[in-house]
């Protein structure tokens, strides 16, 4: 039983380290474990594959790999794999939501209180040699307390699950939407489903995107939705770069109608170095830093050698991501 683990990205820590493919080796001796450092054996090394470790595959692969019935994803996001091909195939998916729903919970919280603090204003000014405190105090929305502060929730996955936990902790009204409202709060003040979505960004004071990207996600902060929030209240991003309509968000932060903003993640990535929204006045930008952890890869191989015992055994496996859903 061959397992081929194909992980290639420009940053670092996306790429699986050698360790990964070593440590499943002796931990799995009755399987043949291929690493690959690059695409470039991709189509030969997949022919025989039976379980895939990959952020993406192409349609004409997923049809030449007659022995395919496994795909992990190492991220949460999966819509780039919801092509008619594996969507309609027998090929299971699963990803990485778990492993990465605690950290960008605790990223969510820190960009929370840096906008509620004002420290990217403490930092400017500081690089100026600015004793800014009247400066600060005088801008608005103002510098504020996170208690008491309502957060509104958008998808009540692995990563929203834990930012209700944490924020309620620290004191904040959590309100929420999520598809199936009948799931439950899992802990949220008030739960509301698809259909009272602008009455989330009407209350909160702080609205979080961490839904997965569907045909009913994409651009779901619109124009129209920003201009229903509170002239004080921010729009967070963690969840996808296509829910955001940036262009609506642009005109938003530069005629000041909501308070601020904060992005880690974007259509395109890298974002271009000549794109307007580095210059947007009260938008805080994170690379893509979300989910970075000292933790990840060790947490990504409890994941996965969790569930190739599963596999192994003909157990159900965690994390199963629903093709027909995308998510």
């Amino acid at each position: 039983m061959k397992l081929l683990i194909a992980v290639h990205h420009f940053f670092d820590q996306w790429n699986a380290p050698a360790w990964f493919a070593e440590r499943l080796r002796a931990d799995f001796p009755q399987l043949s474990v291929v690493q690959l450092s690059d695409y470039k054996r991709l189509d030969a090394e997949i022919l025989d594959a039976e379980i895939l470790v990959a952020w993406s595959i192409r349609p004409e692969q997923v049809k030449a790999a007659k022995n395919l019935r496994w795909i992990h994803s190492p991220a949460a996001a999966v819509h780039q794999l919801m092509f008619p091909e594996l969507v309609a195939s027998d090929i299971v998916l699963t990803n990485a939501r778990e492993v990465h729903g605690p950290v960008v919970a605790e990223h969510v919280i820190a960009l929370i209180f840096a906008l509620a603090k004002k420290i990217p204003g403490s930092v400017e000014l500081q690089q100026k040699h600015i004793w800014g405190q009247q400066i600060l105090w005088d801008q608005v929305p103002r510098v504020r307390e996170v208690a008491g502060a309502t957060l509104g929730l958008v998808g009540v996955g692995a990563i929203g699950r834990h930012v209700v936990r944490t924020a309620k902790a620290l004191g904040m009204r959590v309100i929420a939407v999520r598809e199936h409202p009948e799931k439950g709060t899992d802990g949220a003040d008030a739960i509301f489903g698809p259909a009272q979505i602008d009455e989330l960004f009407r209350q909160s004071d702080y609205v979080v995107l961490a839904a997965a990207v569907t045909e009913s996600t994409r651009a779901i902060a619109n124009a129209e939705r920003l201009a229903l929030m509170k002239p004080t209240a921010c729009l967070i991003n963690v969840g996808r770069g296509p829910l955001v309509d940036e262009a609506a968000l642009a005109a938003a932060l530069r005629k000041k109608k909501i308070g601020g903003a904060a992005l880690d993640v974007f259509p395109k990535e890298p974002l271009a170095a000549d794109s307007p929204l580095w210059d947007l006045p009260n938008l805080l930008i994170t690379p893509h830093t979300a989910a970075l952890t000292d933790k990840l890869w060790g947490r990504h191989y409890a994941l996965v050698s969790e569930n190739l015992r599963r596999y192994l055994d003909g157990q159900p496996l965690l994390a199963v991501v629903d093709k027909r859903k995308g998510y």
